[in-house]
């Protein structure tokens, strides 16, 4: 696999499983199959197992064979151009499927479906159903639609709604962790990103829906959950309005404030055996009460992802992330005093955005040498239509120099990986086992609080325990440990 033309610097393998996830089967005896295939972030991923509940509800179980489906549905992603290419290749795929079982229904779901609506069913009438991230409640009335013979589209984007009343089907789950969306939406513009203009504004969710899930799956035997959000830093929910720009305005008129710092607490609090996690965190956003929480917390884990997209704060104002490198810098240093140099920073880089200079970008170098990424996901610049910055700036960085400086932040990230895990040699840790490693069936994997793989040998483990372990070597990717108790106590 080329890294440079992806994302994940962890290992080409999980980068790859990052691609897309498939629908598992399902047989409960509905006279209906769905095939779900999902692109992009981890939003998209809990988005499709909300669209499978609503499709259980109205008579379809899941099928892992697309030729068994009588509906396919593409959950798609369109922040980068890959992706988008990568769907468009399925379609034609599913097109020849169609025409072996022309009753077969092909829906095109989320920000591709928001973005190029009119391309995909009036132009290149290649779908029969296009649905955008706030209409899935509307999905069961336009397959219906299509089996008539008619298109069905509902791109509507909306201001309340967040899926709060909706329970999941778990998909491709191991049954040890799970994700939560708390809000939908985005109120920030960076200028390369096409998120508010495909999902929306922003809206939080009741919070005790949230508490009531991560309850529920915790007896469900669940052991750890991922808050998700575009920026789970600006959650804010009142009883009155969970519109965060409204209740910006009208902030002193609600009976009560539910901010990210508040609802981590909650979450926490369902078991000290429950691990909970969250992303994605904007660094304007995030705030010491939140570090403070983490810290007050063991089950909170010491992890947290913190894109800095650029190490310049010239290209930082060009891409409007709204905070410059010395801002970036200070709430970095906030994290290590707070939760000590032991807690995981994570991040995304954009190698060749509009006008960057070498100097610039060695000023990206510079920070990650300072910063000292546990590791990050990195790009080179794709223009995106419909962005500010295709509306505003000229991509006039050359694809080689684009090329050459993203290998140069892969290389940098993989040198401060490895230092990194170094670190960790000879140290005990807690780790939570959550599968089977790829290379071996005799190994099982789990994460550190961290967020850092760490693989054990399988003898006498199971997935959900917890597992005290010693780390007795590492690679730039994973930590090895020995198993020295399995369940200690962690309350």
């Amino acid at each position: 696999m080329d890294l440079i033309k992806d994302i994940d610097i962890i290992s080409p393998e999980e980068a790859k499983a990052q691609d897309y996830k498939t629908t598992p089967e399902e047989n409960t005896g509905k006279t209906k199959k769905l095939y779900i295939e999902s692109y992009g972030c981890q939003m998209n991923f809990s988005d499709s197992e909300i669209v499978a509940s609503i499709m259980k509800e109205n008579g379809f179980d899941t099928t892992a064979d697309f030729e068994k489906a009588d509906v396919i549905f593409l959950n798609t992603c369109s922040i980068r151009e890959k992706a988008e290419l990568t769907v468009r290749k399925r379609l034609s795929q599913f097109q020849q499927a169609k025409k072996n079982k022309p009753e077969l229904t092909i829906g095109v779901l989320g920000c591709m479906a928001e973005r190029l609506k009119e391309n995909l069913l009036s132009e290149e009438k290649i779908v029969d159903v296009v649905v955008g991230p706030d209409a899935y409640r509307d999905l069961p009335n336009l397959v219906n639609a299509a089996e008539d013979g008619r298109k069905g589209v509902n791109t509507f984007l909306s201001r309340e709604e967040t899926y709060a009343d909706i329970a999941p089907v778990r998909l491709n789950s191991n049954g040890v962790t799970a994700f939560i969306s708390i809000m939908r939406g985005c109120d920030n513009m960076c200028s390369f990103c096409v998120v508010p203009f495909t999902r929306g504004r922003e809206r939080s969710r009741d919070p005790h829906s949230i508490v009531a899930e991560a309850q529920d799956l915790f007896d469900k035997g669940y052991r750890e959950v991922t808050l998700l959000g575009q920026n789970v830093d600006s959650y804010k929910w009142s009883p009155e309005e969970n519109n965060k720009a409204r209740l910006n305005k009208k902030e002193e008129e609600v009976s009560q404030v539910v901010n990210f710092a508040h609802l981590l607490e909650m979450v926490a609090k369902v078991s000290p055996l429950l691990r909970v996690r969250f992303s994605t965190s904007h660094p304007k956003d995030i705030t010491d009460e939140v570090l403070y929480t983490m810290k007050k917390y063991d089950n909170i884990c010491k992890y947290i992802h913190l894109p800095v997209q650029s190490g310049n704060s010239r290209v930082l104002e060009m891409m409007n992330r709204t905070y410059d490198r010395e801002w970036y810098l200070n709430r970095v240093r906030a994290i290590r005093e707070i939760l000590g140099e032991e807690c995981g920073i994570s991040s995304d880089m954009i190698a060749g955005f509009c006008t960057e200079t070498e100097e610039e970008h060695q000023d990206t170098l510079t920070l990650m040498d300072i910063v000292k990424y546990d590791f990050s996901y990195m790009f080179f610049y794709s223009e995106r239509p419909g962005t500010l910055a295709a509306k505003k700036y000229e991509d006039d960085i050359p694809l080689e120099v684009k090329k050459r400086r993203l290998a140069e932040i892969i290389e940098k990230q993989n040198q401060l990986s490895f230092e990194r895990n170094k670190l960790d040699l000879g140290k005990e840790q807690i780790i939570l086992i959550e599968g089977t490693s790829k290379k071996s069936k005799e190994e099982l994997k789990g994460r550190n609080s961290a967020n850092k793989v760490v693989i054990v040998p399988a003898e006498g483990l199971k997935l959900g325990d917890y597992v005290k372990v010693k780390i007795a070597d590492c690679s730039p990717a994973t930590l090895f440990g020995e198993v020295l108790e399995i369940n200690p106590a962690l309350a």
